[in-house]
């Protein structure tokens, strides 16, 4: 018997069995080019076939080749690396270099916000009936996104290719509201006419009452999801029991419109904003107004705690921002930084430092706890929209950004990969500059395949600008390294 090989007659239980064992082949095979994509050819070449035959109607729709963004790749990838590093914790930078991409992690691997900006435009998504988007709601999963519009219908979009998916229509009027459970299994929604609804995670609707009078503009749950409260044009607040569908208590206290509202992440405390420019704190238990901030001249529209529950940040139609603390009970500062009203805030679910706010001129701006000067925007997209950008929300690993818009659009928002340069798309928007887009010769080609230079006699590589083919005679690696002093890396 030979290595496994079975003898001839041998049979029963115990007899060996040959076994293949597999072997690494296709390193012999000699390098190639890889093949062209065949569907262009066969586009060009039937669209030649009908133009010769005489065919005047519209042209053949072209291949459209979607963006994929996929988070999952990176979250593993952080996981071994944090059951390697031990105790000691380390801070994952990144060279401004397309390979390093492979290493690109999850935002919560990074100790510094800026890294998780939203700069990239990866997709547009617009139904084929044509309204503003009001509200944009991630699934608790993040694989897919629920928008709520003016015509009072929910549309699935996907959260990695970004394509449509489903649509419903959930109200009878324009949807105002939407928040879902922090145990992710329920989705309530609120319209202009002050409907609730309750639906289920594949969009069942269970459950519709009155809540109120007038259009309701918020609705926010508490940290155990046994309650949630509304808010509406009625200036009024209602706090519900979430299982009973009943009213358990209102909260009169504002003048005017009641806009928006946000319940502590942690505590029973509540934050509301109004038409009468006031930011009013209660407790929900007692029903009792805490306190009352007069900083804003206009109507608050937004208003949102920061994850660790300490500050609240707060958008109005004065064209400013404020950010209060409850530990001291005190306006913090004053960001303005919008030429109109601000519509929208939204904090990144993983740094707690980064805010985003969306203006009614269409501009979406980050500001940073953490920057040298805090009153100045870390980045500034400022065609981002055509109108008001309504809604706002971080992807729950916070690597994507949807907003909604009054131009009937929801847009998704990527952080910037290594080397990669911002472009205006199609129809005219564009992000900020690249930071890393004015140095010459990006590192753009394969390790091992770069083109080789040829130099004379008398030149030394390094040293002779006309071997780098440059006007100045300044080497090239002085230039990169003066302008890499200048203008440090994003994340560094």
């Amino acid at each position: 018997m030979v290595d496994g090989a079975s003898a001839p007659g041998a049979a029963g239980p115990s007899a060996p069995r040959s076994v293949a064992y597999w072997a690494p082949c296709k390193y012999m095979d000699p390098p190639a080019v890889p093949p062209l994509d065949v569907r262009a050819r066969e586009e060009e070449a039937a669209m030649a076939t009908a133009l010769a035959a005489g065919y005047e109607g519209r042209r053949v729709r072209r291949t459209l080749y979607r963006r994929t963004v996929d988070y999952w790749g990176s979250v593993p990838t952080w996981l071994r690396h944090r059951s390697l590093s031990g105790p000691v914790q380390h801070d994952w930078f990144l060279r401004p270099t397309p390979h390093q991409v492979i290493d690109l992690l999850s935002p919560a691997a990074y100790t510094e916000s800026v890294s998780s900006i939203g700069r990239v435009l990866v997709h547009t998504s617009t139904n084929k009936v044509r309204c503003p988007v009001n509200v944009v709601r991630w699934l608790p999963e993040g694989r897919r996104i629920v928008t709520g519009s003016t015509s009072g219908e929910f549309t699935l979009w996907n959260g990695l290719t970004f394509h449509f998916e489903s649509i419903l229509q959930a109200h009878d009027s324009a949807v105002r509201a939407m928040s879902w459970t922090h145990s992710g299994s329920w989705l309530v929604s609120a319209d202009q006419n002050g409907h609730i609804k309750y639906f289920q995670h594949n969009m069942n609707n269970v459950q519709a009452f009155v809540g109120h009078r007038d259009a309701i503009r918020g609705i926010s749950f508490a940290p155990d999801d046994q309650r949630f409260v509304t808010v509406a044009d009625d200036s009024t607040l209602k706090i519900w029991g979430f299982d009973e569908a009943q009213e358990e208590s209102t909260l009169k206290g504002h003048g005017w419109e009641v806009k928006c509202v946000d319940w502590h992440p942690q505590q029973a405390l509540l934050v509301s904003g109004s038409k009468d420019n006031l930011v009013k704190f209660w407790d929900p238990r007692s029903g009792t107004e805490l306190g009352t901030f007069h900083g804003h001249k206009n109507t608050v529209q937004a208003v949102q705690w920061n994850p660790a529950g300490h500050l609240v940040a707060t958008a109005s139609r004065d064209q400013s921002i404020k950010l209060y603390d409850i530990r001291a009970m005190q306006e913090l500062c004053t960001l303005k930084g919008h030429a109109k009203e601000v519509c929208s805030l939204e904090w990144h679910p993983v740094h707690s430092d980064l805010l985003v706010s969306g203006g009614s001129e269409g501009s979406i701006l980050y500001w940073s706890l953490r920057a040298p000067q805090i009153h100045v925007p870390v980045h500034t997209i400022e065609d981002a929209h055509e109108s008001n950008v309504w809604s706002l929300q971080w992807h729950p690993l916070g690597h994507l950004l949807a907003s909604g818009s009054n131009d009937h659009t929801t847009r998704f928002w990527s952080r910037g990969r290594p080397g990669e340069q911002v472009e205006a798309s199609q129809d005219g928007t564009s992000g900020a500059s690249d930071p890393w887009g004015d140095l010459d010769a990006q590192d753009d080609t394969i390790p091992g395949l770069a083109p080789t230079r040829t130099f004379g006699t008398d030149e030394m590589p390094g040293l002779d600008a006309n071997a780098w083919g440059a006007p100045s005679a300044q080497p090239r690696a002085s230039r990169r390294t003066e302008r890499w002093r200048q203008k440090p890396p994003p994340w560094a």
